[in-house]
């Protein structure tokens, strides 16, 4: 039997995959488009994604097909000056998805990760002991867990049952790469003096005389599966400029909507959802490829670890608690600016306003964070300041804190020297003597790099330890 079959071959899938693999989880990836999307919807990875990366040894090869840019205008495209951000990786790393994509699915599979192309999920039925997944080609496969990762219009999602409220699309936008007819300095200065006023249309060189080009819809289309013409885009460009720049020779076309919707739950049984199948939003900020990453980042040592049989009670649904309120939230500020983004005079005071505050570096400091997802703290109880917070990479005496996390194990930070993680060394790193730069005694690190303890106390510790990574062994 499989361990873990994963419906959706996109960035959510793949980094979970991988995840799972780093614990020899048998991972099936079942993915219903035979070949991998042209089309470039995400742009780049923010600072908490880069730091996952790091944490698992692959930002080097991200490094290598991207391009760094300051963390600033991200928040409604306010531009302000960027704040001092808690994080070794105060950039944003420019990279298409189709690279990411590529990448996550490369190593998923040196990994031993099992991806399947043109096969789509259909049918659904589980027991107390597994999930039998019927393909569109009557093909049954059974395994011990499915997670959806298939996308807004998740089959995972609707098969279940479970609700999706939120908003439907209001407002639509169409987007593509293509070639321009007019010089670079002429469609510099058209944008300037559009956005100006509206703030969601925007051209941009995208490299071998290819422009990426964002500009309203007329209105919204029953389906948006169905790409636009380069009729509609000239269209609409003419429309909001007063030219249509010459554009021509399409990569490819598509559309985007506005809807705001959440999964009310992210587990039945043994059925889970993560990334876009989980929650859906305006692209506005760029956060949605980062939320489904840290989805299955949250998600994967626990799901593992219940493959594994040392999952404690209740590690498994604290993947909902605590990752749909961290997706509500975002579904909130993109709400926000999308409101900050309308010509109507109401939100243009209040985006004038809100501009203003983000002039003092706490405000600017407290938004900005909310985008790049390091202000995220789960909620484990009362305790230390850093409980529930991510760790920023440190300087250790044994190397970078990051470089300690590769093979998505615990780990205990051990100052004091003192302490002990016996019984639980199969699933937790001790390390001690770890320098000055730590700032506290010690600290136990979930294999997701957030704080589940910190102090001095054995016994503390002893207390601590069962909850996350459970009973001792033998």
């Amino acid at each position: 039997m499989i361990d873990v079959i994963i419906a959706g071959g996109g960035p959510t899938g793949l980094m979970l995959a991988r995840e799972l693999r780093l614990h020899d989880v048998r991972v099936l990836v079942l993915e219903k488009d035979t070949e991998p999307p042209a089309f470039v919807r995400a742009l780049g990875l923010h600072v908490r994604s880069i730091e996952v990366m790091d944490q698992r040894g692959l930002l080097e090869q991200f490094l290598a097909r991207g391009r760094q840019f300051p963390v600033g205008g991200f928040f409604a495209g306010i531009e302000k000056p960027v704040p001092e951000l808690d994080t070794a990786h105060a950039y944003v790393l420019g990279i298409p998805q189709p690279v990411t994509d590529r990448l996550l699915e490369e190593s998923a599979v040196e990994l031993g990760a099992e991806i399947r192309r043109g096969s789509e999920v259909v049918g659904l039925s589980q027991d107390d002991d597994g999930v039998t997944a019927e393909l569109a080609d009557g093909t049954r496969l059974r395994s011990r867990f499915v997670v959806g990762c298939d996308g807004g219009r998740s089959t995972v999602r609707k098969l279940l049952g479970v609700g999706f409220p939120g908003e439907s699309t209001r407002a639509e936008t169409l987007l593509g790469e293509m070639e321009v007819g007019v010089p670079p300095e002429t469609v510099a200065a058209v944008v300037a003096e559009v956005r100006e006023t509206q703030k969601r249309f925007g051209l941009g060189p995208f490299g071998e005389g290819v422009y990426r080009v964002v500009v309203p819809a007329e209105g919204v289309t029953g389906d948006r599966s169905v790409p636009p013409t380069l009729d509609e885009v000239r269209q609409q460009l003419r429309k909001f400029a007063g030219t249509d720049f010459g554009v021509h020779s399409p990569r490819w076309l598509s559309r985007f909507g506005d809807a705001t919707r959440q999964a009310e739950r992210y587990r039945v049984g043994r059925v889970l959802l993560a990334g876009d199948a989980a929650h859906i939003h305006p692209p506005v900020g760029g956060q949605g490829l980062n939320l489904g990453i840290q989805d299955a980042f949250n998600l994967g040592w626990k799901l593992a670890a219940e493959v594994g049989g040392w999952a404690p009670e209740g590690l498994l649904d604290s993947y909902h608690d605590e990752r749909h309120p961290v997706a509500a939230d975002v579904l909130n500020n993109t709400r926000a600016q999308m409101e900050l983004l309308s010509t109507e005079p109401g939100p243009r005071a209040v985006r004038r306003l809100l501009s203003e505050l983000m002039a003092f570096e706490e405000v600017s400091r407290y938004v900005t964070e909310k985008i790049v997802a390091i202000g995220v703290r789960y909620d484990f109880g009362e305790g230390h300041e850093l409980l529930g917070r991510r760790m920023r990479d440190v300087e250790l005496k044994r190397g970078r804190l990051y470089q300690l996390m590769h093979a998505g194990r615990g780990l205990l930070l051990d100052q004091t020297g003192r302490l002990s993680v016996a019984g639980w060394e199969d699933r937790v790193d001790h390390v001690v003597d770890v320098g000055e730069d730590l700032g506290v005694p010690a600290v136990l690190l979930r294999p997701d790099g957030h704080v589940a303890w910190a102090g001095e106390d054995q016994r503390e510790l002893l207390d601590r330890l069962p909850r996350w990574f459970g009973a001792a062994a033998g």
